[in-house]
């Protein structure tokens, strides 16, 4: 195979960092797979230039002068992003490459801004498109393997990328780490619901973390981007006791309450947890991760109250995470009961999500789009915490932001931020959670919610949410332009325009997009 120059582009957010958490946290957002690409496409013997983005400016890293090709690892809210980046590298007679949750969820629009869109993506793909290295326009192929990877590269073969992100955090350093993928639980709202589970390696994980407490940096952290931390809970955590002595280093993971019985906490603790995000998600719905099917309401509210208190006395950072927009919803009771449980657990850090649509990335999708319910949204707003594309099922918008911004008003006013900070079993913790609290939650996303109602009571706004018209609202088009800065100019306008339903068609319940040569969609 010919020797190429090979670039690998990480975006870690769609504008440049404004807000203090953010400014001290971007660098920290790598992901895992752009990594491992670099990984391959080196041990293949190419000459590989890394380089992660803050918003439309190179964070750090490099970049070829003249590439050959460029992966380009993109969510959806960072995809236009990724399209300008395409463009201009296309530009300077590269071959473009777009992966990552955006194309996995949106094949039909990123075929149009690049020659290749992945999909599941293991090496033997990844050496298929450097081995063809074709422009394909003015559509590209999407390709997909059959299945995640079986195998990924560990975390010292991806050590050199990894410190280039450390380098650039100037308060917390994060090191991504990776034991499984896909999940035994089929939440319809998931993009990890129709992936089979399947552990990785244990004898890499196990030289990993043996690698790491040797090299364990100063002010770092350690997290697992597994989908479900600890389903095979003993093999997990013998491979961490084995490698690790105590206090070695520290970790964080996102787990299901169903695994998190005392036994299990105290033994994450022993082996240095320090960070945990079990998923409430919904008091009506959603009840298998909590073993708590039949269980709704109040109730749910004291039981779940009652573990994640028994979680935070162990683990001094404790997040619950919760979804809103569910069609199980109505009124203002999710929204009552998710103040009584923040009343009930005041050490746990409530983080809130609103329902959103990605394309063909979760089965709920297409019950959405056959009820007509899914918007146009811009990608760029597609990120759960600020635009729902979905038309709520029980609400009006105006009043469902409404109850958004009162609970967040709620959960992060001084009082209770005071009461979180007392309760927190860890000093440092306890201090991070108030500066996020204040930078990310309290100067930003209540006045971004309370704007939205505003908004909302527009009766020309309220006619492109309730689909009465596709033309975008100037607030869904104006913040585009400005946080791609310089990029701007090879934005392709048209992008910002995607069929919502473009899933539905592919199914053939109307006439829709063919993907081009190439493996199928799996």
């Amino acid at each position: 195979m010919k020797k190429l120059r090979v670039g690998v582009v990480d975006i870690l957010g769609k504008s440049v960092s404004r807000k203090a958490f953010s400014r001290y946290m971007r660098a920290n957002n790598a992901s895992i797979m752009p990594q491992a690409i670099a990984v391959w496409c080196a041990e293949m013997g190419h000459d590989v230039a890394m380089a992660y983005y803050d918003g439309p400016v190179l964070l750090t890293g490099r970049e070829h002068e003249r590439p050959d090709l460029v992966f380009i690892n993109a969510y959806s809210q960072t995809a236009m992003l990724a399209y300008a980046l395409s463009a201009r590298y296309r530009a300077q007679g590269a071959v473009t490459v777009l992966g990552g949750p955006h194309t996995r969820s949106y094949p039909e629009h990123a075929v149009k801004y690049c020659d290749y869109a992945l999909g599941f993506t293991d090496r033997e793909l990844v050496e298929a498109v450097l081995q063809d290295c074709a422009p394909y326009r003015p559509e590209g192929q999407y390709l997909s393997a059959a299945r995640q990877p079986f195998d990924v590269p560990g975390v010292r073969s991806r050590w050199p990328y990894i410190r280039m992100t450390m380098a650039k955090a100037p308060l917390l350093r994060t090191i991504p780490i990776l034991g499984s993928l896909g999940c035994p639980y089929t939440c319809s709202f998931c993009i990890d619901a129709g992936v089979p589970y399947q552990p990785l390696d244990f004898d890499v994980l196990r030289e990993d973390l043996r690698f790491l407490v040797k090299n364990w940096p100063p002010r770092a952290l350690l997290i697992w981007h597994d989908p479900n931390f600890g389903v095979r809970f003993d093999d997990y955590l013998g491979v961490i006791e084995e490698a690790v002595p105590p206090g070695s280093l520290i970790f964080a993971v996102e787990s299901s309450l169903s695994l998190l019985k005392e036994e299990n906490v105290r033994r994450l603790a022993r082996a240095g947890c320090r960070v945990i995000a079990p998923g409430i998600e919904s008091w009506f719905d959603l009840g298998d991760k909590s073993k708590m099917r039949s269980i709704r309401g109040m109730e749910k509210v004291r039981r779940v109250a009652e573990q994640m208190r028994m979680i935070a006395s162990y683990i001094p950072y404790t997040q619950g995470n919760f979804i809103f927009g569910l069609d199980q919803d109505e009124g203002p009771e999710p929204f009552e009961l998710t103040k009584r449980f923040i009343d009930l657990a005041p050490a746990v850090y409530p983080h809130f999500s609103l329902l959103t649509s990605y394309g063909r990335n979760a089965p709920a999708n297409l019950a959405y789009q056959r009820a007509g319910r899914v918007l146009n949204v811009p990608f760029h707003f597609l990120n759960q915490l600020h635009a729902l594309n979905v038309r709520p099922k029980h609400y009006a918008w105006p009043e469902l932001y409404g109850h958004i911004a009162d609970l967040y008003a709620y959960a992060f006013s001084w009082k209770a931020i005071a009461r979180r900070f007392r309760a927190g079993a860890g000093r440092l913790a306890a201090l991070e959670q108030v500066f996020r609290a204040i930078s990310s939650e309290r100067n930003h996303k209540i006045r971004s919610h309370l704007q939205m109602k505003r908004r909302l009571e527009d009766p020309e706004v309220r006619r492109y949410f309730e689909g009465e018209t596709t033309t975008l609202p100037d607030f869904f088009v104006r913040p585009v332009y400005e946080d791609l800065g310089p990029l701007a100019r090879w934005f392709p306008e048209e992008a910002l325009y995607h069929d919502p339903n473009a899933y539905l068609k592919s199914l053939g319940e109307s006439s829709g997009f063919t993907l081009r040569a190439g493996r199928a969609v799996a």
